[in-house]
């Protein structure tokens, strides 16, 4: 496949440091995540796009790279890892010739798509046959979701889900960001149902009034306690999912993200962008200080994400499960020292967080994971999508 240049003005200079040799790996375990963004282009204008700070949203529109130069990479700093990929934006699907090419270069590796699903019934079979999971984002009900996407979105998202379905041998796992504090239960609980997974994760903005926390609490506890009503049945919610799996087998932490944040920031996940360059995290990729490497000039050094002395979660009572949640939040609200985000969207979600914890403990969650019947059981400790999401919200 012919690939072009980038057309559009990087966002700030694509020279590389010196890598010094270092004694921690650049990848962290048996395993890495190659996030690989298609395009940084979007069909979409989401009122909370993450992508867009800093200008990053639209700023590629196609892959810099060639695949000889990927493979090369690939040979060079991943060698003898378990590879699995992520197909990742902008909009991946509007660069499904790049996701063919690659799947047929690498038929070994698992794949992921993340999508806004409004191009998934475009998808070939090819594709769509050897997607392990697919995140599909929405935002709760249709009046959420159309509120922040666009009208009509979230009725032609249901329709290419519906038409799809029979196609992906895979799971099909909602991503709905917990932006509005007026969600319901049941709409969650819906998105239970058309879904095999739900993840959600809380907005990375200022929405947390008071009466805002206070909402999301009530339906926190709601989901708790029907995640807890039949231990025969799996109420599959990956957030609360995982927290139960972490109190009922805190090993677990240790063994998959060697006891660092288990969106995998800090150990084995990169993120590609279009132009070559490798991020750890995809929400901080207009931060020159966070750049881990590149695939054209081929180097790779570990994440600059990593526990910080200024970080306060060693001694929050969430830490045994949590494992300090979101890295980028806490690096712009205690690393970079930025006191307004602290307050109105850190430490808002650090409540959460403990909430979510201490309506789980009030369920003896022990207790009920012995009665479990041994699929549920088999769920919650394997579950193959905690390995694309990052379990806490």
């Amino acid at each position: 496949m012919t690939q072009s240049h980038i057309s559009k003005p990087v966002f700030f200079a694509t020279t590389h440091p010196l890598v010094e040799d270092c004694a921690t790996p650049a990848i962290i375990g048996g395993r890495v995540e190659l996030q690989l963004l298609t395009t940084l282009r979007c069909n979409l204008k989401c009122s909370y796009c993450s992508l867009e700070e800093g200008g990053v949203v639209g700023s590629q529109d196609q892959v810099r790279y060639s695949f000889d130069q990927l493979d090369a990479f690939i040979d060079k700093q991943l060698a003898g890892k378990e590879i699995y990929v992520t197909f990742y934006g902008g909009e991946p699907t509007m660069n499904r010739e790049y996701m063919l090419e690659f799947m047929r270069r690498h038929p070994q590796y698992r794949y992921q798509l993340q999508t806004n699903g409004t191009l998934l019934d475009d998808l070939p079979d090819e594709i769509l046959n050897n997607l392990s999971n697919i995140l599909i984002s929405v935002d709760g009900g249709e009046r959420i979701t159309d509120h922040y996407r666009g009208r009509g979105v979230y009725r032609q998202v249901m329709r290419n889900l519906d038409a799809i379905r029979d196609r992906v041998p895979g799971t099909l796992t909602a991503r709905m960001t917990w932006s509005d504090p007026d969600i319901t239960f049941e709409e969650i609980d819906d998105l239970a149902h058309l879904f095999d997974y739900v993840y959600f994760q809380f907005v990375a903005g200022e929405a947390y009034a008071p009466e805002a926390i206070a909402k999301r609490k009530a339906v926190l506890t709601q989901l708790v306690d029907r995640f807890f009503a039949d231990p025969r049945r799996l109420f599959p919610i990956i957030p609360i999912m995982g927290s139960v799996r972490n109190k009922v087998m805190p090993s677990r932490t240790d063994e998959l993200y060697h006891g660092l944040t288990q969106c995998r920031v800090s150990t084995h996940i990169i993120n590609v962008m279009p132009d070559g360059r490798i991020f750890p995290c995809p929400d901080l990729m207009y931060l020159p200080e966070m750049q881990q490497g590149d695939i054209i000039a081929n180097w790779l050094k570990p994440s600059p994400l990593q526990p910080h002395a200024d970080m306060p979660c060693d001694g929050c009572e969430a830490f045994h499960f949590c494992r300090r949640n979101c890295m980028k939040n806490l690096y712009l609200a205690y690393v970079k020292n930025d006191l307004d985000y602290r307050a109105k969207v850190v430490e808002p979600i650090c409540e959460l967080v403990r909430h979510m914890g201490q309506e789980i403990d009030r369920h003896n969650p022990q207790e009920w994971y012995g009665k479990a019947a041994l699929p549920v059981k088999r769920a919650l400790r394997d579950c193959e999508v905690y390995e694309y999401v990052e379990i806490m919200p």
